[in-house]
């Protein structure tokens, strides 16, 4: 590939992106806004391929041929500023009406997916090279149509609603290398478990990836999107998201220092968990331990969590009542006594685990079933109240709650909460719930 223009620093793995040529028939990039997809995606790594493409036709495929001038071709780091022999026609020419870049002797076709009438036009062929911007947006048909007909394919994509077709189909079967397994959050890996198509590869990128951004100008997109938003969770967390949003708005006086908790009179100190002992998803075992004031605040106070994934030797139900009592006491001596202590009510292995355990040791804890009686929409109604009046805090070091927090969604099209993300949130609310008439500055006249 010749008369490339400008260079512009590349972290570790892009390099490695770049030079992953050899037994790779698609790559799919996602991750946080401005980490470089596109620019490295399309401008480097996808003329390289074509550049090596012994076939003569090739295809940049966007959601109109104008946002694909806008933001692949023509833009800072666009295609033609980096190839100076790249040459664009936007109407065409006399040999080819169609919008094409000229490279190499090479003709890459410039298509919008929005338009199915002018893109069927082009797919009697097969293709070398296809690259698809934002292909969470794309025609569903069209990708499936595209991707019979070529020999290497190349997606961007922003995360958005995990149930979209082209999920299922396309992106949740590639897969990661082993090296930068580690940098794909935990809920897209445990997404990615499609039927895997050999030469498949995932690619997770972020801010931390360009090396353009300094730390001021990251930091400024961060502040750009407020916590608590749809736009935090898929442009700032690189998290897929439905439409509909996040359950919780998070602010910042909802999260205070330890010192500050320090100067509260508490009334009552409880404790939940909440298990998953899977060792194949991301779901936790989570414990929680909490604080009610003599001002009706709830303050979520200490948390501890474990994956089994993550494990060597996974824990089972049995050793919980250690770990339990442990966390227990840790928080007894420094905020005080938590005597009822509660389980999730479906986990009756561990409830027959710690309460064999109190039988036999003489525990000072009495390990009760979680109320359930409240129904989940219901726990979140008074939640959010407490988080907007500021009646309910988190200490600042529970960060895996706040995580949470900051990316439980709304189910598409229904009045209810998405089914993860929220062990954190479980293991929380089966501490609170026997106390809610507690809490808040407003006092509950039913239970």
């Amino acid at each position: 590939m010749k008369n490339s223009a400008k260079k512009f620093p590349l972290s570790q793995k892009y390099i490695d992106f770049i030079n992953s040529t050899k037994n790779v028939t698609a790559d799919f990039l996602e991750g946080t806004t401005a980490s470089g997809k596109t620019t490295v995606g399309a401008g480097v790594k996808f003329m390289r391929m074509v550049s090596a493409s012994p076939k003569k036709l090739h295809i940049i495929a966007s959601k109109t041929t104008g946002t694909a001038e806008k933001n692949i071709i023509q833009q800072d780091n666009g295609i033609l500023d980096l190839h100076l022999n790249a040459k664009y026609y936007g109407n065409g020419d006399k040999d080819n009406k169609l919008p094409h870049i000229k490279f190499e002797n090479k003709i890459i076709y410039v298509l919008g997916y929005d338009n199915k009438d002018k893109w069927q036009n082009v797919l009697g062929s097969q293709f070398g090279c296809v690259y698809i911007d934002e292909i969470n947006t794309a025609d569903i048909d069209f990708v499936r149509e595209i991707s019979t007909r070529n020999d290497y394919l190349m997606a961007t994509l922003n995360p958005d609603d995990p149930s979209l077709p082209v999920y299922k189909e396309f992106v949740n079967r590639s897969r990661p290398y082993k090296k930068y397994a580690k940098d794909v959050p935990k809920e897209i890996m445990s997404e990615l478990t499609e039927e895997p198509v050999p030469n498949w590869r995932y690619w997770f990128f972020s801010f931390n990836d360009n090396l353009s951004l300094t730390p001021e100008a990251i930091e400024k997109k961060k502040l750009a999107a407020p916590k608590g938003t749809k736009l935090y969770k898929n442009k700032i967390l690189g998290l897929r998201g439905r439409a509909t949003g996040l359950v919780f708005n998070l602010e910042d006086k909802n999260i205070i220092t330890l010192a500050k908790a320090k100067t509260f009179k508490f009334e009552r100190f409880s404790a939940a968990l909440d298990t998953s002992y899977s060792s194949s998803s991301p779901d936790t075992i989570a414990f929680t331990f909490t604080g009610i004031t003599a001002d009706r605040k709830c303050v979520v106070l200490d948390e501890l969590v474990y994956n089994n994934a993550d494990l060597k030797i996974p824990i089972s139900p049995s050793d919980m009542p250690k770990i339990f009592v442990e966390f227990l006491e840790k928080n007894r001596s420094l905020w005080g006594f938590a005597r009822d202590v509660y389980i999730d009510s479906a986990d009756s292995a561990t409830i027959t685990e710690c309460r064999k355990y109190k039988r036999l040791s003489g525990c000072i804890y009495n390990f009760i079933p979680a109320f359930k009686q409240t129904k989940i929409i219901d726990r979140i109604h008074l939640q959010s109240a407490w988080l907007a009046s500021g009646d309910f805090l988190i200490l600042e070091h529970c960060k895996n709650y706040i995580a949470e927090l900051n990316i439980y969604s709304w189910q598409e099209n229904k009045y209810a909460p998405e089914d993860g993300h929220d062990h954190c949130i479980n293991s929380c609310q089966y501490a609170w719930l026997p106390y809610k008439t507690m809490i808040g500055s407003v006092t509950l006249e039913k239970t």
